[in-house]
Formats: C-alpha cells, sequence, structure tokens
C-alpha cells in the first residue's frame, strides 16, 4: 500500500510550503509530484513533476487570472495506481480528486485556508474587487472542499482555528520544519561569511535591533524601528520588498540609526540572529519561519501575541510577545527579550526541526504507508 502521491499547489523555488513538500519528498521518494506547474524546474527531479494544463497556457503567469478555474482543474487531475494522497494546501490544493481513483485516502497538511478569501484583512489581495466579488462563491466550495473526509492537519493552532472557523472541522497541529539542525551546525556564522558579506557585518554596531523579512507592509517593519527607538538602539534591516522605500522615509526621522542592508545571504542572516540584541518580528503570522530560525541561532525574539509566533516563542523565557501598536508594551518586550538567556532560545528550536516535522509526518499517515521512516518516528520522542 505504498503508492501514495504527493500534492501541491505549485512549485516556487524558495518558500516555508516548498520546504514541507521537500520534507514530503524525502519521505516519499518515489512518489510522483503532482502541481499545478512548476516554476523550479528541477528541484525535484524532473521525472517526478506531474503539471496541469494550466503549466501549458500564459495563465501560469497569473495566478490571479488562473484563480477561477483552479477548483475545476484540481478536480479532474488522473495518476495512474494512486491508492493515497499527501497535499499540502494553501488554496485549493485540498480540493484535489483524481478521476480514476474518487476514492482514495486524503491527508491535508494545511498551512492556510485561503487568506484573500477567508481572512482578507490579512492579505491585500484580499482587498481587490474582482475578488471581493466572487469570494462568497468560492468560500461554498472552498468549505464543501474540506469537508469530503480528508484528514486534515494544521501547521499551527492558529490556523487549526481559522480551519474550525472557516471550514467547520477540525484539524490535528504538526509544526512545519525549520532548518535548526544546519543553523545550529556553526557555533560562529561570521566566521563562515565570504569578505563582501564580513565587511557589511563588520560596519554595524556591536549592539542592534534586528527586523529581517520582505519588506512588506503586513510584516509590520516599523515596529522594529519604533523599538530601536523607543530603547535607544540602533536598527538593522535585512530584506528587500516595495515597502523599502516608505520604511526609509519612516528611517529619516528617527533618533537612532536605521542601517537597510537589503537582500542577505543566509550566512549573513544567520551572523545577524547571532549579534542582535533582540529580533523583532510583529506580523499577524500563521507559523512564522523566521522567528524559530532565528532562536536556532540564539537571538531572543519580540513577537506578537497574536499569530502563530505566539505559539513557538516562550513570552518571557526565548524572547518577549506584546501588542506591538503600543509603544509601552513594545519598550517592555523589547527589554525583557534582551534579557533572556540565548541558550534557551536554541533549545526551544529544536522542537521545529526538520526531522522533528518528518517524524510527525510519518505518525500522522500511518508507518505502514511509509516504510522507510522508522528513522524518523523512533527518535521523535513525542508529538511535536
Amino acid at each position: 500500500m505504498n503508492r501514495g502521491v504527493i500534492v501541491h499547489e505549485w512549485i516556487e523555488r524558495t518558500g516555508g510550503a516548498e520546504n514541507v513538500v521537500k520534507a514530503f519528498a524525502d519521505l516519499m521518494p518515489s512518489a510522483p509530484v503532482i502541481c499545478l506547474w512548476d516554476d523550479a524546474p528541477g528541484r525535484f527531479g524532473a521525472t517526478r513533476i506531474r503539471e496541469s494544463a494550466l503549466a501549458r497556457t500564459p495563465l501560469r503567469r497569473s495566478k490571479a487570472l488562473s484563480l477561477p478555474i483552479m477548483p475545476a482543474i484540481w478536480r479532474t487531475r488522473r495518476c495512474s495506481d494512486v491508492e493515497w494522497a499527501l497535499v499540502s494546501s494553501h488554496l485549493f490544493a485540498h480540493h484535489v480528486r483524481f478521476a480514476n481513483a474518487p476514492s482514495i485516502d486524503r491527508f491535508v497538511y494545511v498551512h492556510t485556508p485561503a487568506r484573500y478569501l477567508w481572512v482578507p484583512e490579512l492579505d491585500e489581495r484580499g482587498s481587490s474587487m474582482p475578488v471581493r466579488a466572487v469570494a462568497p462563491l468560492f468560500r461554498s466550495l472552498d468549505r464543501a472542499r474540506a469537508r469530503e473526509g480528508a484528514d486534515l492537519a494544521a501547521n499551527s493552532r492558529f490556523v487549526a482555528e481559522r480551519i474550525r472557523q472557516c471550514w467547520q472541522v477540525d484539524a490535528r497541529v504538526i509544526y512545519p520544519p525549520v532548518d535548526v539542525a544546519r543553523i545550529r551546525s556553526v557555533a560562529d556564522w561570521a566566521d563562515e561569511l565570504v569578505p563582501s558579506d564580513r565587511a557589511k557585518l563588520d560596519a554595524l554596531p556591536l549592539d542592534f535591533v534586528l527586523a529581517a523579512s520582505r519588506l512588506v507592509r503586513y510584516k509590520n517593519i516599523e515596529a522594529a524601528i519604533d523599538a530601536g527607538r523607543l530603547t535607544d538602539t540602533p536598527v538593522v534591516v535585512a530584506g528587500d520588498g516595495p515597502d523599502r522605500r516608505r520604511l526609509e522615509v519612516i528611517a529619516e526621522t528617527s533618533t537612532v540609526p536605521i542601517y537597510f542592508l537589503g537582500r542577505v545571504s543566509d550566512e549573513l542572516l544567520y551572523a545577524l540572529y547571532q549579534r542582535c540584541a533582540v529580533y523583532v518580528f510583529t506580523a499577524v503570522e500563521d507559523f512564522g519561519i523566521m522567528p524559530v530560525e532565528a532562536m536556532a541561532a540564539g537571538a531572543r525574539v519580540v513577537g506578537n501575541r497574536i499569530g502563530g509566533v505566539s505559539e513557538t516563542v516562550i513570552d518571557g523565557t526565548t524572547g518577549a510577545l506584546c501588542n506591538p501598536d503600543d509603544a509601552t508594551e513594545l519598550r517592555e518586550a523589547t527589554v525583557v527579550a534582551a534579557s533572556c538567556d540565548r541558550q534557551a532560545s536554541v533549545e526551544q528550536a529544536i522542537r521545529f526541526d526538520t526531522h522533528r516535522f518528518k517524524g510527525s509526518i510519518a505518525e500522522w499517515i500511518g508507518p505502514e504507508r511509509l516504510p522507510d521512516s522508522a528513522a524518523y518516528t523512533s527518535s521523535l520522542g513525542g508529538r511535536s
């Protein structure tokens, strides 16, 4: 009973969802990967990928334009000898049904019900007029598909509650994989930097507040700038995106120095985690991989008490949680976080390592479906 398939929305070059699919692929080394299209050829091996008809049309270049027909595409896929499916879904992949095998078992790992359909206040794509016009119809269809009997797992308690509210079904929680082992494998990432990156690091002050992510509005990078101002600490911003210019304008009136590094290498990012006084990440995230990465490097994290980060950061131990819109709370959280033990952060991060994720997935779907999963389940030591 090992003829399983992996199902994913579409394949990007990077991303947390793609890290989940990579772990699935490691657990199921011979399984085909079913997707709408593949924008990272070779990542999972060309012979494994099964693209949809959308991949051969101009629509693959526009998720917004292809969205209306995605549900129908997912209901008409075909795959020979399929007996069960492991699905990664953040839009409509959980709708999947194989025309030649309509009654197979489906295990659906839910990153979130589509945010721009169900929580448009957290995703600007949901505010557009076309999406708002069709959202009620798609929400009704989406809920119906989610209630067809698949076994669901959510990537956080925050998302499990959203699933309960939106789809009116329950889901277990399995936290997503973070490459904690790699980050912990180097005692001082500064020693691993190429000369140009080392020069960037050496040019920074010894004590700084770190913000690192894509620079988009909902990431709330200005909270890190505020944290620096409130504690009289310089701020380092790593990352790039459409919100950079607005943030640079805010920084011009800051009472503390603000350093914009742009997009940085993994090695420099890990070195910044190790050097910073605190890492400020106050977006309302479904899970939030970067705060766990930061803790793996020993960083203390200031996070939002709403969202997935509140499930990974231990308030007062590995950082501090707050309402970032309250200046008093933000300042207090920054001070508390900076006093926490770095080793506590590292030990907390281990709970979210990729190895443990694979063990949890193997336990969920059943070891009989993954005969090579014993190495993961034997060392799991309980659910993560």
